[in-house]
């Protein structure tokens, strides 16, 4: 492992010791010396010395910067007449970069907006990204979200399917539209889930589930048995449509949803915990005891006069 001697002026010294940015401008010093020792053990010689090891001579140097988590900096990386210099250091600072990238992708996935990551990065790195360099940063997701979105099914069976839409502002020729998200979830023989695959459709129109549902079956979706989701008239169309013999039920969190939107708002707490209850009866017939118990419960209270 190599050693190097850091000589560090009084002026650093006190900034570092007084100011905010005090610890880039050490760390920017420290930098610019080890090059400095590097190119010296790599030539076999210091500036202005002369031996028979010599293998080359100084040719200048050339600014370049790195952003650091300490803030940014500016490095002295020297040259030679060959031009045969190399370091470490910058093929470390590149993996570090690539982390970095990598870190903003997945904030973007996990739908963190473009200009909150340039507030993260700029307390992170004390600098910031733009939101349009965020953006161009993402694009090389693209290729990939597109090769997982495309792969093969064919692998696996995927018994039971839960089918959903959420609605998302997409950008189109330089204006913004609500957009339906198609998505399908799977879960096969071996009980495991996975997304099958999302689309962009224009509205939840038969068609366009139809479209969705034939582009799964051809990447390979098959065994399917039974099929989950709300009670969207074109969604249910489209199932009976593709998978003819399997089972579609209706899913539960909709169900009851559409319960609660229809209950005054004072209800909803209380209706809900009876809801949930009985959908998590045991057997059926323990469910229909609960929900004629239910039934009683709330008509009572609905035809009761309200207490002054």
């Amino acid at each position: 492992m190599a050693q190097y001697n850091i000589t560090i002026s009084d002026e650093i010294l006190h900034g570092f010791l007084s100011q905010d940015q005090g610890l880039a401008k050490l760390l920017e010093q420290v930098l610019n010396q080890i090059l400095e020792a590097q190119l010296t053990d790599q030539l076999g010689a210091g500036r202005y010395e002369r031996t028979e090891e010599r293998k080359g001579y100084r040719n200048g140097s050339y600014p370049r910067q790195l952003t650091t988590r300490v803030g940014r900096l500016t490095l002295r990386v020297p040259r030679t007449r060959d031009g045969e210099f190399s370091t470490e250091l910058f093929q470390r600072y590149q993996r570090s970069e690539q982390a970095l990238v990598l870190a903003l992708m997945e904030m973007v996935v996990n739908g963190v907006s473009t200009r909150k990551i340039t507030q993260i990065t700029e307390e992170l790195c004390g600098t910031s990204f733009s939101k349009s360099t965020v953006s161009a940063l993402c694009k090389g997701l693209d290729p990939m979200i597109q090769d997982w979105n495309d792969r093969s099914l064919h692998e696996h069976v995927y018994p039971f399917v839960l089918v959903d839409a959420i609605y998302t502002k997409v950008r189109e020729n330089g204006r913004v539209r609500s957009r339906a998200v198609l998505i399908a979830t799977g879960v096969n023989e071996e009980g495991y889930r996975e997304i099958l695959g999302l689309q962009i459709g224009n509205s939840e129109s038969e068609s366009s589930w139809s479209e969705f549902f034939g582009w799964l079956k051809d990447r390979g979706l098959r065994g399917v048995d039974l099929i989950i989701s709300d009670q969207h008239g074109g969604l249910v169309q489209a199932i009976e449509k593709h998978f003819q013999g399997a089972t579609w039920q209706r899913c539960q969190t909709h169900f009851i949803r559409n319960i609660l939107d229809a209950a005054p708002k004072y209800m909803q707490d209380a209706l809900l915990e009876e809801i949930r209850g009985i959908l998590h009866a045991p057997n059926k017939q323990a469910a229909r005891l609960l929900l004629e118990q239910v039934l009683a419960k709330w008509e009572e209270k609905t035809q009761s006069p309200c207490k002054s």
